[in-house]
């Protein structure tokens, strides 16, 4: 219980580091992005099958954090400002 504390207070300390440096829409996506690689990762660990909605989930998180990572970029790429 002690370790399960700890870990839950380091998570939510590296949270509000990372908020501090991302935008709130910034810290959204990668939160998406975590939840849907701890799931995965989850899978593989205990061996568990990833059947068809939970692999087609976790593609569509990882696949719209990629995607907002690559929009996110295009102002910089053409020259404009970046709003966030």
């Amino acid at each position: 219980a002690v370790l399960s504390g700890l870990l839950f207070y380091l998570y939510n300390e590296v949270s509000t580091r990372a908020l501090r440096h991302l935008s709130g829409v910034g810290h959204s996506v990668a939160n998406t992005a975590k939840r849907a690689v701890v799931i995965v990762g989850s899978a593989v660990a205990f061996g568990e099958q990833m059947d068809r909605p939970k692999a087609v989930g976790c593609a569509i998180a990882i696949a719209g954090t990629f995607l907002y990572a690559i929009a996110d970029d295009i102002p910089r790429l053409g020259g404009g400002t970046k709003r966030d």
